[in-house]
């Protein structure tokens, strides 16, 4: 069980926002290392295809989804990682400046994501639960459209709980007070439905705890329009 000492807790800072460096700092260290949150990054890696050669990383952070791919995967050749937070990337930066595999790039996902390319996968952790309910409609289509035929999405997320009681257990668990003013937080069935919705196949949520989830679908490969990939049931 995930647990903090009371007097640790607090919640990121809401007057600051993503790029004070004081609140990436705070995140990266006492988020960033959640057990659950490490759960999820294990069940993202299990569902890779085997042989991806491109990867799209939208909300970077520091690196850590796209450092992950590049690990498991060693056919992946280029890497886009994208964030709107100048300091995370900065770090995503540090973490890549011996990469030539990398681009790293300033994008905000409020825009489409269109001219970043066709990639084998894409994948998103914990930032698009920053978006308003339309734009992560939109980006799902944008992210589908973008996919190499039988590609891979895969969402490691901060979604909506049943019940205040729930999220509150669930902001407990985190050792958080509060939500970040800017989460705009949708439930898992929702947003499953939104996924196929905007053509992605084999949609389904493969890992929850609490707040915490992975969603994950893949465009339809051009021989078939049927079927999950490895690892996705349909």
């Amino acid at each position: 069980m995930v647990d903090m000492d009371r007097s640790e807790r607090r919640p990121s800072t809401p007057t600051a926002g993503w790029d004070d460096p004081t609140q990436v700092e705070w995140y990266l260290e006492r988020i960033g290392g959640l057990p659950p949150r490490v759960a999820g990054e294990d069940m993202l890696r299990e569902l890779l295809p085997e042989h991806p050669r491109s990867v799209l990383d939208l909300g970077c952070g520091d690196g850590r989804l796209a450092n992950l791919a590049l690990e498991a995967r060693p056919t992946v050749t280029h890497v886009v990682a994208v964030d709107v937070s100048a300091p995370m990337l900065d770090r995503a930066r540090r973490r890549f400046a011996d990469d030539p595999r990398v681009e790293v790039r300033h994008w905000d996902l409020a825009d489409p994501i269109n001219a970043l390319g066709t990639f084998d996968v894409i994948m998103s952790g914990f930032a698009i639960h920053h978006l308003e309910h339309g734009r992560k409609r939109a980006l799902f289509g944008e992210i589908a459209r973008q996919l190499s035929p039988g590609g891979l999405f895969a969402n490691l997320e901060v979604v909506s709980s049943a019940t205040p009681e729930l999220h509150a257990a669930f902001l407990d668990a985190i050792g958080r007070t509060a939500d970040d003013p800017e989460d705009r937080l949708a439930a898992v069935d929702t947003q499953t439905q939104w996924m196929r919705d905007a053509g992605l196949v084999g949609v389904d949520c493969l890992w929850r705890w609490r707040g915490f989830a992975l969603l994950a679908g893949r465009r339809a490969a051009q021989s078939s329009t049927h079927g999950p990939p490895a690892g996705l049931s349909s």
